[in-house]
């Protein structure tokens, strides 16, 4: 039976790798992620696992491109800023179609902006960020449980699609403290058996292995280009959607909202329902792939949408596509670092149920 320990998020996500057999850890300071770093510099040497401060977070994200590269569990982690300096080793990444972890514990931008929490990060994350054509599995936690749990489901979705999979937080999530249950920690290390792709050494037995995401014939990229879509891509639309819905059976007015609002959101959706209005929450979990089609069955009967983030409004577009714009969606936000209360989301609600009547 597992044990509940009172952890920061921070801790969870790099306790959470260690139980899922991440021996391999290269990062670099920034706040507010920098538990994970200081985390993994303590635990890494006492289990025979590799803790690395590289020189710079363009130094980290290749490293981890070599170690994943290998068939090893690897992960870094960072805040918006060096993300940012990571897209393109994501890139490259996806181009070689290798899997790794990336967890972003968004702040304040753009620039150095501020170290509050943010979910400004939203499309360079979902989006892809990096150049070219490709995806990236992005899981939202919404609490310190989720971050230990969707930290052990990333590596798994990550090997299982030989593609880069993100933990997308932020500040709050990130220094809060609450019960976890916490597996064994003395987990073995993850080992490239059962991936034939790896560069582990032929040992004479076969042929070498290549990756590689160089392709100068168009056709040749265009071709995989085209499998990676059709096949990888659309599996994992298939197949890994995941939300989470509260009150929407009979709503009215429906909260969209990820992360740390999505905490306050349900607050609100409670104190709506308390004055009559018929408000529910979806709260997405896979920011990609995207719950597309929960959201497109609620606009049948739901008359408007709130969307309530940490941005000028980036997840939006993504709801009113989902709906095909069908309904109104009105947007809630709180920048710079600041965070709404459920009054301003109730209002939000309130404003949405009036201008729907």
């Amino acid at each position: 039976m597992a044990e509940k320990v009172l952890m920061k998020g921070n801790e969870a996500i790099a306790e959470a790798a260690v139980a899922a057999g991440c021996r391999h850890y290269f990062g670099y300071p920034i706040t507010p992620q920098t538990e994970i770093a200081a985390y993994m510099a303590k635990r890494m040497p006492k289990i025979g696992g590799t803790f690395l401060q590289a020189e710079s977070e363009v130094a980290a994200i290749n490293m981890v491109a070599g170690a994943a590269a290998a068939g090893v569990r690897t992960m870094t982690s960072s805040s918006s800023p060096g993300v940012a300096l990571k897209s393109e080793g994501i890139s490259y990444i996806a181009g070689m179609d290798i899997p790794a972890l990336v967890v972003n514990i968004m702040r304040a931008g753009p620039g150095l902006g501020g170290i509050q929490p943010s979910q400004g990060d939203y499309w360079q994350c979902v989006k892809g960020g990096g150049h070219g054509d490709y995806r990236n599995i992005v899981l939202a936690p919404s609490g310190v449980q989720e971050m230990y749990d969707f930290t052990k489901l990333a590596f798994d979705l990550a090997d299982k699609y030989r593609m880069c999979a993100m933990i997308l937080s932020d500040g709050v999530l990130g220094q809060m403290m609450e019960p976890v249950a916490v597996s064994a920690s003395d987990a073995p290390p993850f080992c490239a058996d059962g991936k034939p792709w790896a560069l582990t050494g032929t040992k004479g037995a076969r042929k070498p292995n290549i990756i590689n995401s160089l392709y100068i014939e168009p056709d040749t990229l265009e071709v995989l280009l085209d499998k990676r879509y059709a096949e990888k891509y659309a599996a994992c639309e298939a197949n890994e959607v995941r939300w989470d819905e509260f009150l929407t059976d009979d709503a009215e007015i429906v909260v969209t909202a990820y992360g740390a609002p999505a905490r306050i959101a349900r607050s609100a959706v409670t104190a709506a329902r308390a004055k009559g209005i018929k408000a529910g929450l979806l709260r997405p979990i896979t920011l990609w792939p995207f719950p597309k089609v929960p959201l497109a069955q609620l606009a049948e009967t739901a008359k408007a949408f709130v969307c309530v983030e940490l941005s000028k409004g980036q997840m939006i577009d993504d709801i009113r596509l989902a709906i095909e714009c069908k309904r109104p969606v009105s947007l809630c936000t709180r920048t710079g670092g600041n965070v709404p209360s459920p009054e301003e989301i109730l209002t939000a609600i309130e404003n949405a149920a009036k201008e729907a009547v």
